[in-house]
């Protein structure tokens, strides 16, 4: 007779902690592929124009604010795409104890 595994009941406080971690995780990624494409597009520049680099122009005019926008869209969908998936897997588990 083959055993039954119970589905576990979803909980909502893990959603914040997700949502938080990957916003997180997220935002450093594009910060950093964002920094990369801003030195290497400020160096670019610099030596066309035969003039020093400057890389705070780098982080302050380019990284950060694609960083921030960044940061706000994928807070946004993280928390969309957890909240319907806590409250399909709570329907789901509804569903297995009704049966």
């Amino acid at each position: 007779m083959p055993t039954k595994i119970q589905a576990r009941t979803p909980r909502w406080y893990t959603i914040p902690v997700r949502v938080l971690l990957i916003t997180f995780i997220g935002t450093l990624i594009v910060f950093a592929v964002s920094l990369f494409v801003g030195i290497v597009g400020t160096v670019t520049v610099s030596a066309i124009r035969h003039v020093n680099p400057q890389m705070t122009v780098a982080y302050r005019h380019i990284a950060l604010p694609i960083a921030i926008v960044a940061a706000c869209i994928i807070f946004l969908s993280v928390l969309v795409m957890e909240i319907r998936h806590y409250r399909q897997n709570r329907t789901l588990a509804a569903i297995e104890r009704a049966n």
